[in-house]
């Protein structure tokens, strides 16, 4: 099979217009857990785009560390994502979940000690002097291999 190369835009949320949209014949929509939600603007977002949104080929894919846990790491058993989803009008097309990565030593004091309490608590890594990485990168390949089908 030959794979043709496919023209890639990156835009900030923040900078994303209905027009824009428009543009594009597949959208895919990423964010992060930030304090166990979903940017609020992230949802404003999609509620106020759903229709173009619906009308496109479309995906959406969550990063939160709760997805390190095979228990948790799928669309249907994320409790990030099923949130995310209850609180939004549009029905995305392909739905992911990636762990990503814990970077203690990039965050700020507090952050860095709350962050170290939830992991203690739900039995997590807590050496605040190390970055873990818990993306399984092949589930990540996987995922652009099917929304560059879509």
């Amino acid at each position: 099979m030959i794979e043709l190369p496919h023209r890639v835009t990156l835009l900030p949320l923040v900078d994303c217009t209905a027009n824009d949209l428009q543009a594009f014949d597949t959208i895919v929509i990423g964010a992060s857990i930030r304090y166990g939600k979903h940017n609020p603007g992230v949802v404003d977002f999609v509620n106020r785009n759903a229709q173009i949104l619906d009308s496109k080929a479309n995906a959406f894919f969550s990063v939160n560390v709760v997805a390190r846990k095979p228990e948790k790491n799928t669309p249907e058993t994320n409790p990030y994502l099923q949130k995310f989803l209850k609180q939004i009008v549009w029905r995305p097309k392909h739905l992911a979940v990636f762990a990503g990565k814990l970077n203690y030593p990039s965050y700020r004091f507090i952050d860095r000690m709350t962050i170290r309490l939830i992991m203690w608590m739900t039995k997590g890594p807590t050496d605040t002097r190390n970055i873990y990485e818990f993306t399984d990168w092949k589930q990540v390949e996987d995922f652009g291999r099917q929304v560059s089908r879509i």
